[in-house]
């Protein structure tokens, strides 16, 4: 069985409009989710192998920050085909993945990510900042991915696992 992990980025600024789309960084709610998420995917266990990030610089600073907070020993390769991806792109991307890897994260975008979800598990589900999907593929290899064989085990949302955190220590 393969798991993957997809992780929508943080929040990003829109303070500096001369800024192209691919150069916005976190805002500073981002900076603070985006180890929130690392903290979640530590305390969950989750075994993540590699992590596959877009590059624009809002997704390759949530890649950074979740990989430190959640002590992730997993090597960040960045992929220029996951900005702006379609979910086609994304399983292209996925499909190429070693055999021998058992788990990968990507970090990127949606409608991208959301559109994946749908294709893999069947099921649609909004994917705001910082949320993310972890996904059960019922295959022995990422070649063998195909609408619907997977099962879409776990969607975390960060608004919301915030609000528990919140409420349990009330």
């Amino acid at each position: 069985m393969k798991t993957i992990y997809l992780l929508r980025h943080a929040k990003s600024s829109w303070d500096n409009r001369n800024l192209a789309d691919f150069e916005r960084p976190l805002n500073e709610s981002g900076v603070k989710t985006a180890p929130f998420m690392g903290e979640i995917i530590k305390k969950n266990n989750f075994q993540i192998d590699l992590i596959l990030s877009s590059p624009a610089e809002r997704a390759k600073q949530t890649a950074r920050l979740v990989k430190e907070a959640g002590e992730l020993k997993a090597e960040i390769r960045f992929d220029e085909r996951i900005y702006e991806a379609s979910p086609l792109r994304l399983l292209e991307i996925v499909s190429e993945l070693d055999k021998n890897t058992k788990s990968a994260m990507l970090v990127g975008h949606n409608p991208g990510f959301e559109g994946l979800v749908r294709f893999l598990s069947g099921e649609t589900q909004s994917m705001p900042t910082a949320a993310l999907a972890v996904i059960d593929l019922d295959a022995d290899s990422w070649q063998e991915i195909e609408p619907g064989c997977c099962n879409l085990r776990l969607l975390i949302r960060p608004k919301e696992e915030m609000k528990t955190v919140a409420q349990a220590k009330f």
